[in-house]
């Protein structure tokens, strides 16, 4: 079959182009070998292939298939952009707890040379625990995170919180002293104090998601629910947390009651956790903040506004 990228996937790395010059080359290079990989990945494991999942994600092809035995699973291609391999560690460390659980083996040699393939077992891609009530999707989602949250392994292999939003501050600031800069200068000034005064002095550092939000919990059948597309970081429980405190930014903006209810959702989602409300606050205007700049940086206005909007109730 031919493996045709689904068009949100093909958004999301039209963005990676104009996001910069080596952005386009990875991303132009990558989408002419995916043809290939896909072919010896499904080859190399004697897949029965069903279908190209779509939408899809942002930063992966996600195909349905069939092992030999016909067990169904899931073949996940990504670039290096996206940080397969790191996920690759992630999902072997964590065995199956609170994630989806990884088929390949992370050590195996099979698993060593596939150029960003993942091989995972199948959940149900087309439920995710967004569908759920607003209140108790936020309660599954919390429960499922808390799983994740372990010591990381013993081989430094992951970015650190301070490193990956080190290299995020520093496009913020570039973006702000811009033609956007005297609208976002206030916020981004904010976001960059907020995140000078976290670092100072940070708790634990554990493994995080990184990337987690209620779209990236599915449903199961090990057990109800499972995360899924973590982009890896080790850090303090709050970073991970931030990003469901702006889950359906949407619905909150459109809510005349959007900042008490954003107030809220810290204060339980902080205690649900166990986690400094204080610092779960300072967390959530960075990452907004960050993922607004970047929003209004690659071509995405809409987004941009809602997000930094969201910002500013913080």
């Amino acid at each position: 079959m031919t493996f045709e990228p689904p068009q949100r996937l093909l958004r999301a790395l039209g963005e990676t182009r104009r996001s910069g010059p080596e952005g386009s080359d990875e991303a132009d290079e990558w989408l002419e070998r995916l043809p290939g990989l896909a072919r010896g990945a499904v080859a190399l494991r004697e897949l029965a292939v069903e279908r190209v999942q779509a939408p899809g994600g942002r930063s992966s092809l996600v195909v349905l298939v069939r092992r030999a035995d016909g067990t169904p699973a899931v073949l996940k291609l990504a670039p290096g952009r996206a940080r397969p391999e790191a996920e690759r560690v992630a999902l072997g460390h964590w065995d199956g707890r609170g994630a989806v659980r990884l088929l390949d083996g992370g050590d195996t040699m099979e698993a060593s040379g596939t150029d960003g393939v993942l091989l995972l077992e199948r959940l149900h891609p087309d439920v995710s625990v967004r569908s759920l009530p607003e209140a108790k999707a936020l309660l599954e989602a919390a429960g499922t995170l808390r799983r994740l949250w372990v010591e990381p392994p013993a081989d430094p292999v992951f970015e650190t919180v301070a490193e990956r939003t080190g290299r995020q501050a520093e496009a913020m600031r570039s973006t702000a002293t811009g033609e956007a800069g005297a609208e976002i200068g206030a916020l981004v000034d904010a976001a960059l104090a907020a995140r000078e005064e976290l670092l100072a002095q940070p708790p634990e550092a554990l493994l995080l998601h990184g990337t987690f939000r209620q779209s990236k919990v599915l449903a199961g059948e090990r057990v109800p629910w499972l995360a899924v597309g973590p982009d890896p970081v080790v850090g303090e429980c709050a970073f991970d947390l931030a990003r469901l405190v702006r889950d359906r930014v949407e619905d909150l903006i459109a809510s005349p009651s959007g900042p008490s209810i954003t107030r809220r959702r810290i204060k339980r989602l902080a205690e649900s956790l166990d986690v400094d409300p204080a610092r779960l606050r300072g967390w959530t205007l960075f990452r907004a903040v960050e993922s607004g700049v970047r929003a209004g940086r690659v071509g995405r206005p809409q987004d941009a506004g809602l997000l930094l909007e969201f910002a500013g109730w913080l």
